[in-house]
């Protein structure tokens, strides 16, 4: 089946779940740092709080900046950071100014 097949409804459910999907994963892997998502894939935890916001401002939805990132992060953020994130290490620092030169 190509995507293309499928009505508008059906990729949004599968959209829907496979969204849900990646914050389950995110969630579960707690220890890998948004530094780590940023070098390896230019988005990070934060990214994904700001285009679920810029997709509720778009359906014309009341949600703040702190509500789509606790959506994100399963918890208010600064919780999760106090929680969970670590200080970036200076060879993370290296790899992040590398590759934003590199692009």
């Amino acid at each position: 089946m190509n995507h293309s097949d499928l009505d508008q409804d059906t990729q949004d459910r599968l959209d829907a779940a496979a969204f849900r999907r990646l914050l389950a994963h995110l969630d579960a892997r707690k220890d890998v740092q948004n530094i780590d998502l940023m070098i390896l894939a230019d988005f990070c935890r934060n990214c994904l709080g700001k285009w679920y916001k810029a997709a509720a401002d778009a359906e014309g939805l009341p949600v703040s900046d702190e509500e789509a990132r606790a959506r994100v992060y399963g918890m208010p953020y600064a919780q999760w950071k106090s929680e969970h994130q670590t200080p970036a290490s200076d060879a993370q620092m290296a790899a992040f100014k590398a590759r934003k030169t590199s692009a």
